[in-house]
């Protein structure tokens, strides 16, 4: 897959989870993903991210960078939004928030299968 490909595949990754498309999250996340080295399964994903849209009902991933060495990317996700209540343990209760995540994906099969994460959490902790 070129970097180009990889890049357009990540794309409609993001739109797929900004329309919460859960139908068709299989396209982009492999059977057996790992979250931060935990093996999850594409289920354990979903689950996730259902969780992550129940705790922020107006969460939408934003994409400021992204960087593709196939069968890699790097990206740096913007948020901007209104948690109901704790968010990463923070007290936020419907407060609205701005932080980042940088995230790096591997690419297996034409899907993702490992995924890192780090979110900025003190970002939002200066914001309370």
């Amino acid at each position: 897959m070129t970097k180009d490909e990889l890049s357009a595949l990540y794309h409609g990754y993001i739109a797929c989870l900004n329309a919460q498309d859960w139908a068709n999250l299989g396209n982009f996340v492999h059977e057996d993903a790992h979250y931060n080295g935990k093996r999850i399964g594409l289920s354990g994903y979903r689950t996730m991210l259902e969780g992550d849209f129940r705790a922020i009902p107006d969460l939408r991933f934003t994409i400021d960078f992204l960087m593709a060495d196939p069968p890699r990317i790097a990206s740096r996700l913007l948020f901007d939004c209104t948690p109901i209540g704790e968010l990463f343990g923070l007290p936020v209760n419907g407060m609205q928030v701005a932080f980042s995540e940088n995230v790096f994906y591997e690419f297996q099969d034409g899907r993702i299968r490992n995924v890192w994460s780090i979110i900025d959490k003190a970002a939002i902790a200066d914001q309370l």
